[in-house]
């Protein structure tokens, strides 16, 4: 496997990049983009070790950091303003590797709203999204929506062992009252990110999968304002926003290969 890092232009700015690509490539690649402000790396390197785990197997991966964050240049705009970034790492991307046909792009988080938002125009084929990015603001908020609180509480009722824990006082029922409560509490409107991630998965002409963590807080606030029918949805029993645990690593890496198939 070999991995090359590079600069690329975007707007003035010099940005970063790292391709890793087998010594037998394939023509499909894979282009990660990182979400918030996350270097390329990824959490605990896990993008780097995934890009190198594809490459054994004849992908080509590559993966940048957008203006203002890790090693390149410029201010960052956040998401919402990343069109320019996605575009010039596609163009580096396909001049690094000229072999490549078909490219397939995977974002977690916010980077995942952003290719929602961003791909017209940029040639992408297949789209793979992790836990969007549903929140009109920054943070998410504090408390779990009321469709994840429901679920929850109807797990807890299918499990014979959470039963017998309330049948023998073995349950705070003052915290027991209170999430019942929130349970009950009306959905929320949807934000207007919402509504433009819905026009651009709407708009994309391509395959477009989506991931969730169904224990992760962010996957939850997506599935609370999704369509409840969209069978492009995946999900795994895991509290991981970026996938780290062992099972669910092994979960994006299979769901990444059947797309780039």
């Amino acid at each position: 496997m070999n991995r090359l890092h590079l600069t690329f232009p975007c707007a003035g700015a010099a940005l970063a990049g790292t391709l890793d690509m087998a010594t037998a490539t394939g023509t499909t690649g894979l282009l990660i983009v990182s979400g918030g402000n996350e270097v390329r790396a990824g959490a605990w390197a896990g993008q780097a070790q995934l890009a190198a785990r594809l490459a054994r197997h004849g992908v080509p991966v590559f993966r940048f950091d957008r203006r203002g964050v890790g090693d390149s240049e410029g201010a960052n705009g956040g998401f919402r303003s990343s069109s320019d970034d996605l575009a010039a790492a596609l163009a580096a991307f396909r001049k690094a590797a000229p072999q490549v046909r078909r490219v397939v792009a995977f974002g977690n988080c916010d980077a995942a709203a952003a290719l929602l938002l961003h791909h017209a125009g940029l040639g992408i084929d297949a789209l793979v999204l992790a836990n969007p990015w549903t929140i009109d603001g920054e943070e998410a908020p504090a408390a779990m929506p009321a469709a994840a609180i429901r679920q929850r509480y109807l797990a807890k009722l299918r499990n014979p062992r959470e039963v017998l824990r309330l049948l023998s006082g073995g349950v705070n029922l003052a915290k027991l009252f209170r999430g019942l409560r929130s349970a009950a509490a009306p959905a929320a409107a949807p934000s207007s990110l919402v509504d433009a991630l819905r026009a651009g998965a709407d708009a994309f002409a391509g395959p477009l999968t989506i991931l969730l963590a169904s224990g992760d807080r962010t996957a939850q606030l997506f599935e609370a304002a999704w369509p409840k029918d969209d069978a492009r949805v995946q999900r795994i029993a895991s509290a991981s926003h970026s996938f780290s645990d062992d099972a669910a690593r092994e979960w994006l890496f299979t769901r990444l290969l059947d797309v780039l198939d």
